[in-house]
């Protein structure tokens, strides 16, 4: 069967397309910005990608057109879509239909940490010999690649609330009928399509729905939106983690390091990894939690945790050039800026911290979350904050608010000569978005030689 998929180049539909030509399909996709790692990992699975939305792709006609949840009414290739009755589905419900049916799913959900919490599931049941199915928004170093059918029953997915399509205002969560569930957090976010928190948590409620009486539902003690979905009814055995859950860590270092797993009160092992922050011990426990759900020894996985490397874009060092670290994240949201910091900041010390943010999702663009910038970045020692032109709010005054010393600039360039004049051996530059950010991280690594 041909597939063809609109909107291509976006985390999930490209994950999507990769199951789709294992599954032996033959797929071609296109995509406004083809950029990567999606386009170089696409390209490498021999998918054939068009820049654009030109109807022309779509003749002569595929058997069948996946429509991604960036596209809307008016774009040429889905008004050609309709106006032909080309056979058409979104990317969540192809994916149940055609990869999930049947398997035993484990979900991830949550405002933050659904990337890198996916992929220490997949990999924890993969070092354990489970040889696992994932589709994971990101692609992690452990497995190189973002998406695979895997040989057995069991299924990791990165479980989005964000909605399914233009057809389909459903969380794309709700199709994947997961068996274990986890849910970090939660907080507002994609203020684009949510008007509150309370419209979000009935979302989560819909997925809680879904889970089986003799499934499992993983949730931190320390979520009170979380804490209201459950409320609403919930039919599944629930496990808890963090303060007073059944899991709990014994920090032994502060930057999260190096910490002592316990199960309902029983030492289970040491975890002693690359990673650092408290999210990351969080999303460990979860991880752990999880596994255990589906037969892996807490030991195994604190052993598989131990050998975890990290999601591409989620704290990445990209570059070292003469004594100064660059790292790519992608953090887009005030608590994902500041546990990201406040968990390098405990790494490195007194070193200084240079924080590049680009307020790029479409929550930031409308300023949802502009209130809770200032107090987001006090870790780093100075920031420069990137206005693009389409920026409907003012970034300048959000950025005299901030305690550590901020600017705003308008250019790559401007924003790489503020670095030259300002880092010297031993500094440490982060670069903060969820999208390309114009190849500034090799731009700048370049005129830093």
């Amino acid at each position: 069967m041909h597939i063809h998929i609109l909107g291509i180049c976006g985390t999930f539909m490209g994950s999507m397309a990769v199951l789709a030509k294992e599954l032996g399909h033959h797929v071609t996709g296109s995509d406004a910005n083809v950029y990567p790692p999606m386009s170089t990992q696409l390209e490498a699975q021999g998918i054939e990608l068009t820049q654009g939305y030109d109807p022309a792709q779509l003749d002569p006609a595929p058997d069948l057109v996946v429509i991604g949840n960036a596209m809307s009414r008016g774009n040429p290739a889905v008004e050609y879509v309709l106006n032909k009755g080309l056979p058409y589905v979104s990317g969540p419900q192809w994916l149940a239909d055609h990869v999930l049916q049947g398997r035993w799913v484990l979900a991830v959900a949550g405002t933050h940490g659904k990337t890198t919490t996916s992929s220490m599931l997949a990999w924890v049941l993969e070092h354990a010999g489970m040889s696992p199915g994932f589709l994971i928004g990101g692609v992690p170093q452990n497995f190189s690649v973002s998406a695979r059918l895997g040989d057995t029953p069991f299924f990791v997915i990165e479980a989005d609330e964000y909605d399914s399509a233009f057809f389909d205002k459903r969380s794309k969560f709700v199709h994947y009928r997961p068996r274990t569930a986890i849910l970090n957090n939660l907080e507002f976010d994609h203020a684009d399509i949510f008007p509150d928190l309370p419209a979000i948590e009935r979302q989560f409620h819909h997925l809680v729905r879904t889970i089986p009486s003799e499934g499992l539902v993983i949730h931190p003690t320390t979520e009170p939106a979380l804490l209201r979905v459950i409320e609403m009814g919930c039919w599944t055995p629930v496990q808890t983690t963090g303060a007073g859950g059944q899991w709990q860590v014994k920090l032994l270092r502060d930057d999260g390091s190096q910490f002592e797993v316990m199960f309902e009160g029983v030492a289970q092992g040491v975890v002693e990894w690359d990673m650092t922050g408290q999210h990351n011990v969080a999303n460990a426990l979860a991880t752990l939690a999880a596994a255990r759900h589906v037969g892996v020894a807490p030991a195994l996985g604190i052993a598989a945790l131990s050998a975890f490397k990290s999601v591409k874009r989620r704290m990445e060092k990209v570059a070292e050039v003469r004594g100064i670290t660059i790292y790519d994240d992608f953090a887009h949201h005030p608590t994902a800026i500041a546990t990201t910091l406040d968990g390098l900041r405990k790494r490195i010390g007194d070193a200084p911290l240079i924080a590049i943010i680009e307020p790029r999702s479409n929550s930031m663009k409308l300023g949802a979350h502009r209130d809770g910038l200032p107090e987001s970045v006090v870790d780093a020692d100075q920031v420069i904050w990137y206005a693009p032109a389409n920026l409907g709010w003012d970034l300048a005054g959000t950025a005299a608010l901030c305690t550590v010393p901020s600017i705003v600039s308008d250019s790559l360039e401007g924003i790489i000569e503020r670095v030259k004049s300002q880092a010297q051996p031993g500094t440490h530059v982060v670069i903060m978005s969820n999208g390309g950010f114009g190849g500034l991280h090799g731009k700048l690594a370049e005129a830093l030689k």
